[in-house]
This record gives structure tokens, sequence and C-alpha cells, in this order.
């Protein structure tokens, strides 16, 4: 797929389905035409936010334990894709990819086995998504708000097979909510690996947080900006290229296992003025506004504006005031 290929009418048309909210109503992928244009700008968009975990869940310490892969909900694929190549393909035997959609199916199938020839890729079947079978790591990508009841139903009866989920959303408030009350369903037989540095409940959904939203951002490449291809895309779809809201939640079996301690995560994007950085954080105490005072940390007040890594910080503070970061 080049830019000359692009099926841009089909992109016009997945555009609107998923403004309109049509995309809940049943599959939207007509051709595999449709799929591969949606993979090479869309579904890349997708794949930035997924580096961007994967970035995360190697800064806490974690690594899948087992070697099988079900990307459900599947699409183009970008999020098996991703995942895989990231951890190595040696550390994986098997792919299984589910759609409603059996051209998703197809092209997701067929992509990755053209990235990764010795892996055994593979449909799931109906009889391994209604049985009891293990799943190893269940891969869950921006379906949350196209879900009707029953099909979310399913969803848990995979969650509670799994050895292990990784499921990003995008990052809207309604979005990162409802997964934030998920979350609360799969806290008594999961560890949070992330972007939780905690256990406890979720404090954004306390009455008193509903203005707040669990939700990051990730770079995209800064090399878009100078490809005017992509600036194109960006103008006919209306998107600002510069914004990756995601949500997001990481959640494994083992229970005895203890990540890096003491982290904070901070929950959206830093505001910066003049005199100071002011920041939402949430760490095992809970929500709390904290500042940085630019005369405290130059470095640290100018790296919290630059940097293109995920906000996991280990502070040294006094009350709300950030004096430094722990290393």
């Amino acid at each position: 797929m080049t830019w000359e290929d692009l099926d841009w009418p089909a992109l016009d048309r997945l555009r609107a389905g998923f403004l309109d909210g049509a995309a809940a109503s049943g599959p939207y992928w007509k051709s595999a035409s449709d799929l591969a244009s949606y993979d090479f700008t869309y579904g890349e968009r997708i794949g930035w936010k997924w580096d961007h975990v994967l970035r995360e869940l190697k800064l806490r310490d974690w690594t899948p334990t087992t070697r099988s892969v079900l990307d459900w909900g599947c699409g183009s694929g970008i999020a098996a894709r991703r995942v895989i190549s990231f951890f190595g393909a040696d550390q994986f035997d098997s792919l299984q990819v589910w759609d409603h959609s059996p051209a998703a199916c197809d092209f997701s199938a067929h992509a990755a086995t053209q990235a990764f020839p010795t892996l055994n890729v593979r449909s799931a079947t109906p009889g391994f998504l209604a049985s009891n079978e293990p799943v190893g790591l269940l891969l869950i990508s921006h379906v949350l708000n196209e879900l009707p009841p029953e099909a979310l139903d399913s969803l848990r009866a995979l969650i509670a097979r799994a050895e292990a989920v990784i499921w990003v959303e995008p990052g809207t408030h309604g979005v990162s909510r409802s997964l934030g009350a998920l979350r609360e369903e799969f806290l008594p037989d999961f560890r949070l690996v992330a972007p939780c540095t905690h256990q406890q409940t979720c404090p954004i959904l306390t009455p008193s947080n509903e203005r707040d939203w669990c939700h990051h951002f990730a770079p995209p490449p800064s090399e878009i900006f100078a490809s005017s291809e992509w600036v194109k895309f960006g103008q006919r779809a209306g998107i600002d290229l510069r914004s990756l809201p995601y949500c997001f939640l990481a959640l494994d079996r083992q229970r005895d296992a203890t990540g890096p301690a003491g982290l904070s995560r901070i929950i959206g994007r830093p505001e910066h003025f003049k005199p100071y950085v002011r920041l939402l954080n949430c760490d095992a105490t809970g929500l709390a506004e904290l500042t940085l005072l630019k005369r405290t940390d130059p470095a640290l007040y100018k790296q919290l504006d630059r940097t293109r890594e995920p906000l996991v910080y280990r502070w040294r503070r006094e009350g709300t005031s950030i004096l430094g970061v722990e290393t």
C-alpha cells in the first residue's frame, strides 16, 4: 500500500461511520481495499498508541508469560502486529484473530503471516470463542463504543479465560470512564499492571472526580509533520495529527508479582505556566493536583513539557509540591 493506492472514498465512508455512530450497527468493512487503506492511515495512528502503551509496559518491567495471542475485534490486525513485533515473534507460538467481519479476519491473518512467517496464524473459530479453553494474551483495541451489551458480555467471558489482557481505547471522557468501570470488575481476579501504579479502587470513579478521566497522549512520529501525504490526510479527515489521546488497561494473573514500587502516573497532560507546572497525579494514595516550581528543578520542568516517554515518575515531594524525581 502506498499513498497513491489509497481508496479515499472508502476512508471517507469509514470516517463518517465512526463519527455518526454507524460503526456500532454491524460490520463496516466492504473489501480488502477498505482494510488496506485503513491500516495504512487510521490503523497506523492506532499503532502509535499501541507503541506508547508497549513502551510503558517495558518501563514497568512487564513482558507476557504466555506464548499464544488472541486479537479480538482485530480490524486490520494492527494491535497484534505491534505487540508481536515489540516483544519479538520468537516469544510467541500462535496468533488467533477474530472480528465480526470475515474480511477483517482474512486481512489481519494474511498481514500477520506476511510479517511473521514462522508464527501459526489462524482465525478463531466459533467453537473456541464459546469454549472454556484458556486464552493466553488477549488484545482488545478500539471496540468499546461499538459493543452492544451481548457482545460486551461475550468479551467479559473471554477476559475471564485470559492469562493477560492489553486493552487500548480512544481517550475520550465517556470511553475512558466506561473502561474504568470494567477495571473494577476485573480487579478481584487480575493484577493491574498499567496504567495504574496501585491495586486499589480507581479514584477517578469517586463522585467528586466526575469531571476527570484516565487518559494519556501518544506522540506521533515527528517525521509525519514533514510529510505532505500525512498533512493531506489529516486535513481531509479533519483530525489533528498532533493529538493521539488514548486510555488503556494492562492486566495479568500474577497476583503475587510486584512491579516497580512508589510510582506515580500523570493523568492527561501537565499544564505549563511561566513559573510552574501543574499536573493531575495518580498513585496509591489517590488523585492529587501537584505543582513543580520551575526554579525548583528547571530540567524537570522542561522535561515535563517535551518528553515523548510515558509520564510515569517516582517523585520526591512535600505535600502537593514536587521537589524532583528519584532515580
